[in-house]
């Protein structure tokens, strides 16, 4: 499988269920969960709307985990957390379920909205073949490439 193949299933997984636990390189904070914002135009980075003290608020190196509804891609996204200060932006992603965590709209005092400028990642897909299936029921060794692809690639 190429890279752009499985950069390819790591969006299409993120885009059918985007939620991913993010985490500050720099801070011994736990990771906590985050609803990405999404534009198939825009693969190189993703945005959250978050509270200005929220423990991501500050920025800077990031990483987000990210395991799919099937249980069959996983991906520890690598990148940089900075403020998105594009009103068009604020407004472009803007929602119904965005409005209901902020009292006072999109003028909330309390809003921030965060862009992730990614860098790589690094993508599992758990497609085990028939030989790797074989050996989980029978209990036997199995190897990690006999359970599917894994790979780093840029984003």
């Amino acid at each position: 499988m190429t890279s752009d193949d499985i950069r390819t299933r790591m969006w299409k997984a993120l885009s059918d269920s985007p939620n991913v636990m993010l985490s500050l390189d720099a801070s011994r904070e736990h990771a906590e969960p985050m609803h990405a914002i999404l534009d198939e135009k825009a693969n190189s980075e993703f945005w959250f709307y978050t509270t200005k003290t929220n423990r991501a608020a500050s920025g800077g190196p990031a990483m987000a985990q990210f395991s799919s509804k099937g249980h069959d891609v996983f991906a520890c996204i690598r990148g940089t957390l900075v403020e998105e200060t594009r009103k068009e932006i604020i407004d472009k992603y803007w929602s119904n379920p965005v409005s209901a965590w902020f009292e006072g709209g999109k003028d909330d005092p309390a809003l921030k909205m965060m862009r992730f400028e990614l860098k790589d990642a690094e993508i599992w897909l758990a497609e085990p073949g028939f030989k790797g299936v074989f050996k989980l029921l029978t209990g036997k060794k199995v190897d990690p490439e006999e359970m599917g692809e894994h790979q780093t690639v840029n984003l």
